[in-house]
């Protein structure tokens, strides 16, 4: 199976306001994040990127993974595409158009928030 979607849950230890490239800066409430994201190729390389502490910063996702208190604690795979499971994850957007610039289906986000205890379904 060839995977093209992932999903990074994320764990916030604490508030934080972050800033986020030049989408601006935002509040980060203590709790659980999903981001979906895509690689058309070097599907793994890009998880792994994620995954680094060390990095540049490129991607919206990048600023909020350098974060103090901020951690991956799982990463979901899939063949569907990206907006398509993003749709399906369960959660509240808190940042308009994160990691989703270049969205086509109108998603407005790729990032959504779970508060900590929230039981609101579990990813796709």
């Amino acid at each position: 199976m060839a995977f093209s979607t992932y999903q990074l849950l994320i764990h916030v230890s604490e508030n934080l306001r972050i800033r986020i490239g030049q989408l601006g800066t935002f509040d980060f409430p203590t709790g659980r994040y999903i981001y979906t994201g895509s690689a058309k190729r070097n599907f793994e390389a890009r998880i792994t990127r994620h995954l680094a502490k060390s990095k540049r910063l490129r991607w919206h996702i990048d600023y909020l993974l350098a974060a103090s208190g901020v951690d991956v604690v799982d990463v979901l795979r899939f063949d569907a595409s990206e907006c398509e499971v993003n749709r399906r994850t369960a959660g509240r957007v808190i940042v308009d158009r994160f990691g989703a610039g270049d969205c086509r289906s109108g998603c407005g986000s790729h990032l959504k928030y779970r508060a900590a205890g929230e039981t609101v379904g579990e990813p796709c």
